[in-house]
């Protein structure tokens, strides 16, 4: 598709983030069973849930926008989760394991916070304010789960892993 205005561009940003939290929603099970930590397979199982819901907002959005194709690829997404499950394999005891998890987790989070603070831009410039505050509130918790998961790094695992 050609991407001659910001509402196209906003559409395939969303078919984008669509497509990185469906496979997010593929490797968060992974992630619970390989962290040995409690306090990080806990955050995990619940991002999983917020993931979930994440997942039902792009749909909500998309069905709003008329947009059936959600056929788009996220590649970006793709690579970092390849990224972390070589990291995680690499890993030789389990409180590197689960400092590799974190960081392979927030380096997710990054690129979520990233994508999701340019779709709800680009939907302010748009006029479509029910539908920014819809993101904004994936947005939100998506800066919850990065800070989440630095409390457990620093409190715990880093310090185990040192």
């Amino acid at each position: 598709m050609k991407m001659d205005n910001l509402e196209k561009l906003w559409v395939e940003e969303l078919k984008d983030l669509y497509d990185a939290e469906k496979q997010i929603t593929e490797a968060l099970p992974k992630m619970v069973k390989a962290a040995e930590t409690p306090e990080l397979r806990q955050a995990f199982e619940h991002h999983l849930e917020q993931t979930e819901e994440h997942v039902q907002r792009l749909e909500e959005v998309l069905e709003e926008l008329d947009i059936a194709d959600h056929g788009k690829k996220c590649k970006g997404m793709q690579g970092l989760l390849k990224e972390g499950e070589e990291m995680m394999k690499e890993a030789t005891d389990s409180f590197t394991q689960d400092a590799a998890l974190i960081a392979a987790a927030q380096r997710v989070e990054h690129y979520e916070m990233a994508g999701y603070g340019t779709v709800v831009s680009y939907a302010q410039q748009l006029n479509r304010h029910e539908i920014a505050e819809m993101l904004q509130m994936t947005l939100d918790e998506e800066k919850e789960a990065d800070k989440k998961l630095t409390e457990i790094a620093e409190s715990k695992v880093n310090v185990n892993a040192a």
